[in-house]
Parts: C-alpha cells; sequence; structure tokens
C-alpha cells in the first residue's frame, strides 16, 4: 500500500462539546483526539452525525491550546461582576 493509500484512523479520547451544529446533522466539535494511536492531542473540526465521516480541522497540542486560550480571552474579555453581585454576598 502506497503512503498516500495508507489509512488514518482516529478514537475520540475526550469530547469537550459542539461549537455548531449544520441542518444536514454535521456538527463542529471541540475534542481530544488520537490519530494513528499517537499522542492525543485537541482538535476542532466537523463530524458526520455517525462519526464515520469528517471533514478538515485543525490539531493543536496542549501548549497552542492554552496560546489560543490566551489570545481568546485578550479578545473577548469577560465583563468584571461587581462584588455586590457575586454570589454568596448579602444584598443590601
Amino acid at each position: 500500500m502506497s503512503e498516500s493509500e495508507q489509512r488514518i484512523t482516529c478514537h475520540i479520547v475526550e469530547h469537550f462539546g459542539v461549537l455548531s451544529k449544520e441542518p444536514s446533522g454535521w456538527t463542529r466539535e471541540f475534542n481530544l483526539v488520537s490519530w494513528n494511536n499517537r499522542e492525543a492531542k485537541y482538535d476542532i473540526r466537523s463530524w458526520s452525525a455517525d462519526k464515520k465521516k469528517m471533514r478538515r480541522g485543525i490539531t493543536l497540542t496542549g501548549v497552542e491550546c492554552d496560546a489560543l486560550r490566551t489570545l481568546l480571552n485578550v479578545r473577548f474579555p469577560r465583563p468584571r461582576i461587581p462584588a455586590s453581585s457575586e454570589p454568596g454576598t448579602p444584598h443590601p
């Protein structure tokens, strides 16, 4: 079997969530995936409903995922919650 004909195997080690869903049933997901029985990496891609087909996606190492989180936190900062609104704080 030539290199271009080799089968790619994948195993979803952990499913973190669905980012979006298409009317066709395909979902864009954030998962931890092991490709070809290698160390699992973070993965964002679209999957068919039965998980037998996938589209192109992006795979990130833990370091790259941390860097992405930092960039997203800078781009989309969380609004500060006033101290009086925090859980456990008595209301006047």
